[in-house]
């Protein structure tokens, strides 16, 4: 028989817990290391950035600042450039510093003996993940190293045969002393007993041969008298505690039968004068239980109705919505605001008219005018006819513009312009609301999310690919689908589409 290493299990924590310490050394070791370069590469970068940008900053040149501090942002490591006047007013602020805070470095700027202004440079804080993702060799090195010690010294710690043989003579030995001291006090005490009865008085007085035997064989006498002693206590007695209690039994049984008939008879006579009122409140119970079921029953199929996968449509809603996480559409000035807003109402329009020139979406008509404002945009498509695939063209209209909106964005940006990115949401007239919500709580910039009843997903099936929202926590984040790609004739045609509308716009220009 093989047997275990003594106490396996608490040498596994030990080295559990060694491994632990080791990599929080390592973590602890490694962010210092990297704070101090990265303190001095900030340092560098500040003095660097005053020297390019202090005839910018004498004379307050807010783009050509914007475009020094962007050079620099796209720096890893760095999250926010704040550069500043002599009075402290912002001049550019660059970066995404709400996002992720860190290590601020800060310098004034000066030319000769005068203060120009000010560059405050912010740097990302390490992650401890991407410490250890970066010495992830170390780490499972460690790790497997731990695993060895522990197979190793199950290995070597295991009792061996000689061991095991001694243990067990040890342990024989010591049950043997046990029982022989045993079975002396047991003696001992048999001997005194005899010796304090008055039976073993008269055995002494009665015959010579019995005296004699009783003298010359005390062992056998005692034998005698425990073998004697342990019959006495062998014989069965009566159980008086079990018969105590089979009796308690019986009558309790018995009793609680009496008090049935006795209910039962009192039930029987009182049953006429009772059935009235029985009858009444059954009645009121069962109207007002009807009532509740009809309202709960009504309820759930217009919850159903909503909710189900099988429900019948013939117009989609698009809806596209900017993603500004900080409401900066809001605090922009208003004679920059409704240009902007006016420029992405157009694009909107001109892409729902070249789109629906698309022989793949005949049938296919749009029923409202649809404007930008600060909440974003709404479109409404709606099925001529049976064979028309209004939830493919619902799908094709939000990635057009999503597609012309970023080249805008972008366009704006390197311009220094103000602009936005987009999301955009695709669903049936039941789930205007919910889209609405899973846009606010879930939807990220550039993405396309769907909700569509089977056939909707069915009709698009064919040209685009959608997944599923990872750890949905209510019943529309599961039913929701996020758009994953298309194939190359949708792509194909969605880029002549959105070539068309910008040779519009260049026209127009």
């Amino acid at each position: 028989m093989t047997y275990l290493a003594p106490r396996q299990g608490l040498f596994a924590i030990i080295l559990l817990v060694s491994f632990c310490l080791q990599t929080l050394l390592l973590v602890i070791s490694t962010d210092q290391q990297l704070s101090n370069s990265r303190a001095q590469k900030g340092e560098q970068m500040v003095a660097q950035l005053i020297d390019e940008a202090r005839l910018s900053l004498e004379n307050k040149d807010r783009v050509s600042l914007s475009v020094i501090a962007n050079r620099y942002t796209s720096e890893q490591d760095v999250t926010r450039i704040l550069i500043k006047d002599n009075n402290g007013d912002i001049l550019v602020p660059v970066g995404n510093a709400p996002m992720q805070q860190g290590d601020t470095i800060s310098q004034i700027a000066t030319k000769g003996d005068a203060v120009i202004g000010s560059v405050a440079l912010t740097l990302k804080d390490i992650s401890k993940g991407e410490i250890i993702a970066m010495q992830w060799p170390f780490v499972i090195g460690s790790m497997i190293l731990h695993l060895l010690l522990w197979l190793i010294y199950s290995y070597i710690a295991r009792p061996t045969r000689e061991q095991i043989n001694a243990i067990s003579r040890d342990v024989q030995d010591v049950h043997r002393e046990q029982y022989n001291q045993f079975d002396q006090r047991s003696y001992d005490r048999e001997f005194e007993r005899r010796q304090s009865t008055p039976a073993a008085n008269g055995e002494k007085e009665t015959g010579h041969s019995n005296s004699s035997l009783s003298n010359g064989h005390p062992l056998l006498d005692s034998e005698s008298n425990a073998q004697t002693d342990t019959s006495a206590v062998q014989k069965p007695q009566p159980d008086t505690r079990k018969l105590d209690i089979h009796s308690a039994v019986n009558q309790y049984v018995r009793n609680q039968q009496n008090q049935d008939v006795t209910l039962d008879g009192n039930i029987n006579g009182g049953t006429t004068d009772t059935d009235a009122a029985s009858n009444m409140t059954d009645d009121s119970l069962s109207d007002n239980t009807a009532h509740q079921a009809v309202d709960s029953n009504q309820h759930a199929n217009n919850h159903a109705s909503r909710l189900s996968a099988t429900r019948a449509f013939d117009s989609v809603s698009v809806q596209i919505v900017f993603h500004d996480e900080f409401n900066m559409l809001e605090r922009l000035a208003p004679s920059q605001r409704l240009p902007y807003l006016a420029l992405c109402t157009q694009l909107l329009n001109q892409a729902v008219t070249e789109l629906l020139k698309q022989p793949l979406l005949l049938g296919v008509s749009v029923l409202n005018e649809p404007s930008f404002d600060g909440s974003g945009a709404y479109v409404m498509l709606k099925a001529d006819n049976s064979h028309a695939k209004v939830a493919l063209a619902g799908v094709m209209l939000a990635k057009l513009y999503l597609m012309l909106n970023k080249i805008i964005h972008d366009k704006h940006i390197e311009l220094s312009r103000f602009a936005l990115p987009a999301k955009a949401g695709i669903s049936d007239n039941a789930q205007v609301e919910a889209m609405t919500h899973l846009l606010d709580s879930i939807g990220k910039k550039e993405q396309m999310l769907i909700l569509l009843p089977n056939s909707g997903l069915k009709q698009i099936s064919h040209h685009v690919q959608v997944q599923s929202v990872m750890r949905p926590t209510t019943v529309y984040e599961r039913e929701c689908a996020i758009f994953d790609g298309a194939n190359d004739a949708m792509i194909q045609r969605l880029a002549d589409v959105r070539n068309a509308v910008l040779m519009i716009d260049d026209t127009e220009a």
